[in-house]
This record gives structure tokens, C-alpha cells and sequence, in this order.
């Protein structure tokens, strides 16, 4: 795959004056109920449905928390974390999967990974969870 140029991250590619929230995962249906959910408690939030579709859009440069599925075809989740560390991208990310591992989630909090949640996860653990992301760079003025 072709090096991305890209930004450290979308905090600082927008002048943290947006909060944008990018799910990528492969199946439609989670795709738009993590959707709904997010815009619910306030955020801008963009979807996916594959790591290539992500890295290929406008998007990759004003992400402020990346939510990513773990399994997905072509490039997975991790592969696509392993990436974004290589270019230099330092968006927070939050692992969503319903088939958990932890051999695996190590290796995502390894490599940087905010939180790992096994779907069906609650609005609660993930609204924490993007807080939590948000609070790694320090962002102020979080909606909700």
C-alpha cells in the first residue's frame, strides 16, 4: 500500500474547532446504529465500510476518534492501526469486535488503542469511550 501522508491527527489538522468521530467496520447495520448513537450524544460522525474506503477520503485528515471494527476483509483494524502509527497519524482510536481476543486487544493498547469493546456494547461503555479519547489530546468543550 502507497504511504499516506497525512497530519499527526485530525485534532490538529482542524484547529480542534470539530469534533469528528470516523466508524469504519464492514457491516452496514452496525455502521449506521453506531452512527445514530454517536450523532445522539452530540458528535459529527462519518462511516466507512472498509479501512481502504477511510484512508482514501477526506476524512482521514479532520478524524478526531477513529471507531474501528477489528475484523474486517482486505485490511483489518489492526492493520490499518499498524499503518496510521507508520505515517504518523495519531488519532485516537476505539476497537469495537464481536469476536474478542486477547491476544489481540493487547496488541491494539499496544500499538496506542484508546479502548477495546465487544459488541453488543452499551451507549454508556462508548460515549465513555470517546470521552476518553477525547481527553488523551486534551480536547476541551466536549458535547453532551
Amino acid at each position: 500500500m502507497t504511504a499516506v501522508q497525512v497530519p499527526p491527527s485530525g485534532l490538529e489538522a482542524r484547529g480542534r474547532n470539530v469534533l469528528v468521530v470516523s466508524v469504519v467496520d464492514d457491516d452496514e447495520s452496525v455502521r449506521r446504529a453506531v452512527e445514530r448513537l454517536i450523532r445522539s450524544f452530540g458528535f459529527t460522525v462519518v462511516v466507512f465500510a472498509s479501512a481502504e474506503e477511510f484512508l482514501v477520503s477526506n476524512h482521514l485528515y479532520d478524524t478526531s476518534c477513529l471507531i474501528l471494527d477489528v475484523w474486517m476483509p482486505r485490511m483489518n483494524g489492526l492493520q490499518l492501526q499498524a499503518h496510521l502509527v507508520r505515517v504518523g497519524c495519531r488519532v485516537p482510536i476505539i476497537f469495537i469486535t464481536a469476536h474478542p481476543d486477547e491476544t489481540l486487544q493487547a496488541q491494539a493498547f499496544q500499538a496506542g488503542a484508546v479502548d477495546f469493546l465487544q459488541k453488543p456494547f452499551s451507549n454508556d461503555a462508548l460515549l465513555k469511550a470517546i470521552r476518553r479519547a477525547f481527553r488523551f489530546f486534551a480536547v476541551d468543550g466536549l458535547p453532551g
